[in-house]
């Protein structure tokens, strides 16, 4: 199945029999067979006719709107379905102790996989695995040891963590441990500090922020195929606008996915801090450069690919299936847990 990013801004997506056309100023640019696309996101001034809209409600195909700097703006989403499983959800939730239980869950998953990414990162930095080597450039190893002891200090605090608010504190320092150990991983130039996304300064906060939305898409969908309430959730506090449940299950993804994605294409020199554009406004001071995005796009689809083991995969003990197909099932586990089925909640745990 085919995921379709349209960015060429002014073009127009239509239904013409049973293809997917994209076309501009007449000229079309891509068509793809409605039966191989399973998303469509249309970053920036993209129009889509009435036909294509109706045409993808009906199959079910995920229709995702963002910004060209990419930004999520919104979905075409035919409705919830599942209401049995949503009166369970909203039971679940609003349960104190079953969310406690659930987030330190979802906080152990996330933190257990930064560590695992960090140790990956160092087996394959020789500057960090060798300290003395006189192509030692790109870390300080004593500042990464330090940030990765403070982070597995905040993992072994998890289980006494007796309200939200202090397991969020616990997750709020590992993460901060977590960038600072980021930074060792990063030549001086990218000019990274710490994770700041308000807007991100420098050009890998930017690449962060565009890898999360790009991932943050396509774990709501999930949430969404499943049947849950993506803005009701247990770790992030609920408010209006915001997919708490999404979020909620990001966590776990963010340093499997979009984390482990931006150290490939930094450290590869797929991407370099010249293929980010310094712009003179406030809101956006850092963009990402056409070409630059589309290497994103590709690496990020490419990434979703990657086989996994999972334990709802295949036969009864698991099997291989990609990281795209494990977030719906992560998400399919969650259900099972808030319906009653499954008593806990166990996170994806990289290896």
């Amino acid at each position: 199945m085919t995921t379709v990013y349209v960015k060429e801004q002014g073009a127009t997506v239509r239904r013409r029999a049973e293809r997917l056309v994209i076309s501009k100023g007449g000229a079309v640019l891509e068509e793809y067979p409605l039966a191989q696309v399973d998303q469509l996101v249309l970053l920036g001034n993209v129009q889509i006719t009435t036909q294509a809209v109706a045409t993808l409600l009906e199959r079910e195909v995920d229709a995702v709107f963002m910004s060209i700097y990419g930004k999520f703006r919104g979905r075409l989403h035919a409705g919830a379905k599942q209401a049995q499983l949503r009166r369970q959800q909203y039971r679940f939730m609003s349960d104190e102790a079953a969310n406690l239980r659930l987030a330190k869950a979802i906080v152990d998953g996330k933190i257990h996989n930064q560590r695992v990414l960090l140790q990956r990162q160092t087996r394959r930095t020789p500057s960090l695995a060798r300290p003395d080597e006189e192509t030692a450039t790109l870390a300080n190893p004593a500042h990464f040891s330090q940030a990765l002891a403070g982070m597995m200090q905040m993992h072994r605090a998890i289980p006494q963590a007796d309200n939200l608010d202090t397991l969020r504190g616990y997750e709020g320092k590992a993460a901060a441990y977590y960038f600072a150990a980021i930074r060792s991983l990063l030549e001086p130039d990218w000019k990274f500090e710490k994770r700041a996304f308000h807007p991100p300064p420098d050009p890998f906060n930017a690449l962060l922020s565009f890898s999360y939305s790009l991932l943050q898409k396509d774990v709501e969908a999930a949430v969404n195929v499943v049947g849950l309430d993506a803005y009701l959730g247990c770790f992030h506090e609920i408010d209006a606008g915001r997919p708490s449940l999404a979020l909620d299950l990001m966590e776990e993804w963010r340093p499997l996915i979009a984390d482990a994605l931006a150290l490939e294409l930094v450290n590869r020199h797929v991407l370099r801090p010249s293929d980010f554009t310094r712009t003179s406004n406030s809101q956006r001071p850092v963009e990402l450069g056409e070409a630059s995005m589309a290497r994103v796009l590709q690496a990020y689809g490419a990434r979703l690919e990657i086989k996994v083991h999972h334990p709802l995969a295949g036969g009864p003990a698991g099997g291989e299936t990609s990281l795209r197909r494990a977030i719906e099932l992560q998400a399919r586990r969650l259900a099972h847990v808030v319906s009653g089925q499954t008593p806990t909640y166990e996170a994806m745990k990289a290896k």
